[in-house]
C-alpha cells in the first residue's frame, strides 16, 4: 500500500506539471497584449509598458516565463497583472467554493444515494418510475436555467433562502447555490446507485446470504450496500473536482466571489497568472480526490490489493 501511495503521488506530480504546462501554453498561445487588455481603452505610456513588461517577464521566452511562474507559485509570490498578490484572493475564493461544493456533495450523498437505493428495492413501482422521470428532467435542465429558477422560487416568491450571497449571512446564503449545484450530481448519483444496487441484488452472494438465514436488513444494509458503493465513490470523487471547477454559472447567478467568479474575471482581463494559479489548484484537488477514491476501493472491497 505504501509503495502504491508513493507511486500515485509521483504520478500526481507529473500530472500537475503536465497540466500546468498545457494550461500555461494555451493561455499565452493567442499572443495577445495582456497589458493593453488590462488597461482596456485607456492609453498605456511607454514607461508603464516597460515597467510592467519587466515586472512580469513578458520580454523573456516562453519556457523562462513558465519557470518564473513555477517559482512564484511555490513561493507564494505570484502577482496578477492588476498588481495584487494572487494568493490574497485564493483563500476566500477556495473557502466559498469549497463550502458550496461541500453542501452539494452532502446533498448528493444523502438524497441521491438514498433515493437510488429505494428505487432499486422498488424497481418497476411508482416510486421507481417517477424518480427516473424526475431525474431525467433535472439532468436535461442546464444550470444556467436551473439557478435563476431556484433563485426566483425559493428566494423571491417563497422567501426561504436569501436571493444572493451576503456577508451578513455567510452560511444560509450559500445553501441554495449548493443545492442548485448538487441537483445535477444528485440525478446522476441516484441513477448510478439504482443500477449498481439492483445488479448486486441479483448476485449469487445475496441468494447465499439469504439462504443462510440473514435478515433482509443485514443482507441489503451490509453486503449489497458495501459492494454497490465502488462506482458511486468513483463518481463522487470525480464530481467533487467538477463541482469545484464548474461553479462559474452558479456563482455568477448568486453573486458569489468564489473560484468561478474569480476565474471568469481573470479570463475577461486576460490575467494569465491568476487563471493558471486557480487551474493549478483545481488540478491539485482533482489529484488528491482521485487518490482518496483509489484508497477507498481497498476499504470497500478487501479483494482489491495494491502492490
Amino acid at each position: 500500500m505504501f509503495r502504491y501511495i508513493v507511486r500515485r503521488l509521483l504520478q500526481g506530480v507529473l500530472t500537475f506539471f503536465g497540466a500546468t504546462f498545457i494550461v500555461y501554453s494555451l493561455m499565452f498561445a493567442g499572443g495577445g497584449d495582456p497589458i493593453q487588455a488590462l488597461a482596456g481603452e485607456k492609453p498605456v505610456t511607454a514607461q508603464q509598458r516597460a515597467a510592467l513588461t519587466e515586472q512580469f517577464h513578458l520580454n523573456e521566452n516562453f519556457f523562462t516565463r513558465y519557470l518564473y511562474f513555477l517559482k512564484d507559485f511555490f513561493t507564494g509570490n505570484l502577482t496578477s497583472y492588476t498588481g495584487r498578490n494572487v494568493f490574497e484572493n485564493v483563500g476566500q475564493a477556495l473557502s466559498l467554493t469549497g463550502r458550496i461544493a461541500l453542501i452539494a456533495i452532502t446533498f448528493t450523498i444523502v438524497v441521491g444515494v438514498t433515493l437510488g437505493i429505494v428505487a432499486a428495492l422498488r424497481r418497476g413501482g411508482i416510486f421507481d418510475t417517477t424518480s427516473l422521470v424526475l431525474t431525467l428532467v433535472v439532468i436535461g435542465i442546464p444550470s444556467i436555467v436551473l439557478a435563476p429558477l431556484a433563485q426566483y422560487l425559493f428566494g423571491i416568491q417563497w422567501k426561504i433562502f436569501p436571493v444572493n450571497y451576503t456577508f451578513e449571512k455567510p452560511f444560509t446564503s450559500l445553501i441554495l447555490p449548493g443545492l442548485v449545484l448538487g441537483a445535477l450530481s444528485l440525478a446522476t448519483a441516484m441513477r448510478l446507485t439504482r443500477a449498481s444496487f439492483f445488479d448486486n441484488l441479483r448476485a449469487d452472494y445475496v441468494r447465499t446470504a439469504t439462504s443462510k438465514g440473514l435478515t433482509r436488513f443485514r443482507v441489503v444494509g451490509v453486503h449489497v450496500l458495501r459492494n454497490s458503493l465502488i462506482p458511486i465513490i468513483t463518481f463522487l470523487g470525480v464530481e467533487l473536482g467538477n463541482l469545484m471547477g464548474g461553479a462559474i454559472i452558479t456563482e455568477g447567478v448568486f453573486n458569489i466571489p468564489g473560484i468561478g467568479g474569480q476565474l471568469y474575471k481573470a479570463i475577461h482581463l486576460d490575467d494569465g497568472p491568476t487563471v493558471i494559479t486557480f487551474v493549478s489548484l483545481l488540478v491539485v484537488i482533482y489529484i488528491v480526490a482521485n487518490l482518496v477514491v483509489d484508497l477507498l476501493y481497498a476499504v470497500l472491497d478487501p479483494r482489491i490489493r495494491y502492490e
